[in-house]
């Protein structure tokens, strides 16, 4: 028992804390922690700055009401929110069908022809291309033709910045799909279109919502090709009665671009609290995607 105990105290230990690749290591993990701190502060300080200036004026009102002019003293931003929603749909439902009918392409049908490689190329440029210049694209194909600012103009501004994000990640997903599954549908005698609908689309759908989500979100909070297509208005895009699509329509990003350089205390707070429900906006969307974007297989 005497030479056993003398045996384990004579062992060397294994924690070598400050020798060697321990050490190297120990100092590299405290500069992730400290720079992931110093990378949060900027992060939270605007998180804050938002939930005490503009929660302090968020209420019912702003939801429902019209956006204030001048010296006036409360209004809302209602017309500005519904106007998001009215564009981010409208480019949602031209970027969304396209997109993944390209990643069908890119995945599938023509993965290494020239026009598959062309069309990758094209759409990861797209992912670069400064915001502004997707508005000026839209004035011109949009606005020019037909003659006044209007959602379908900003909806097909938000639609340049969506399709290049829709297609690259819903193109991975698909190749993200068991080639064994699609193998075992051939082999049962299923033709490609069956296996497309049935296999490849189903299986990596969550993955596609997740890039459908992001798109969305990116959408929400542009402002540049907002002013070239859709300007702003200060009335409701359904008022008298009917859809007023056609005319200038406001948005929440386009509203807090304004509202942030006039010399009005009222604006000024309208503006935060603008700010937050857009801020909240992108945040929710970006959660539900992380939920619905865990792959199924």
């Amino acid at each position: 028992m005497t030479d056993l105990t003398a045996a384990k105290v004579a062992l060397p230990s294994l924690q070598r804390t400050f020798e060697g690749r321990a050490l190297r290591s120990l100092v590299l993990t405290t500069l992730v922690w400290l720079f992931a701190v110093l990378a949060s502060v900027p992060l939270f300080s605007v998180l804050y700055m938002l939930i005490t200036r503009g929660g302090a004026r968020l209420n019912l009102e702003v939801f429902t009401e019209l956006p204030p002019t001048g010296f006036e003293t409360g209004g809302g931003f209602g017309n500005a929110l519904a106007g998001t929603f009215v564009m981010v749909g409208i480019a949602a439902a031209i970027a969304v069908p396209v997109g993944i009918m390209a990643a069908i392409f890119l995945a599938e049908l023509g993965p290494t022809s020239k026009l598959a490689n062309a069309a990758r190329f094209a759409a990861k440029m797209l992912t670069g291309l400064p915001s502004i210049l997707a508005g000026v694209f839209a004035y011109a194909l949009v606005v020019v033709t037909t003659g006044t600012y209007s959602a379908p103009a900003g909806g097909v501004a938000l639609a340049v910045l969506m399709l290049p994000i829709v297609v690259l990640t819903a193109e991975e997903s698909m190749r993200m799909v068991p080639k064994i599954m699609k193998d075992a549908a051939y082999g049962m005698g299923c033709t490609r279109s069956q296996v497309i609908w049935k296999i490849i689309l189903p299986t990596g759908m969550p993955a596609i919502l997740t890039g459908v989500m992001l798109a969305v979100a990116r959408a929400a909070g542009e402002t540049a090709p907002l002013l070239f297509t859709a300007l702003f208005s200060n009335y409701w895009i359904y008022h008298q009665g009917e859809l007023a699509a056609m005319n200038p329509t406001a948005s929440l990003a386009v509203l807090i671009y304004n509202f942030s350089g006039m010399p009005f205390d009222n604006q000024l707070e309208l503006a935060w609290a603008a700010s937050l429900v857009l801020v909240m906006i992108v945040l929710v969307v970006n959660v539900v995607s992380r939920i619905f974007g865990k792959p199924k297989f």
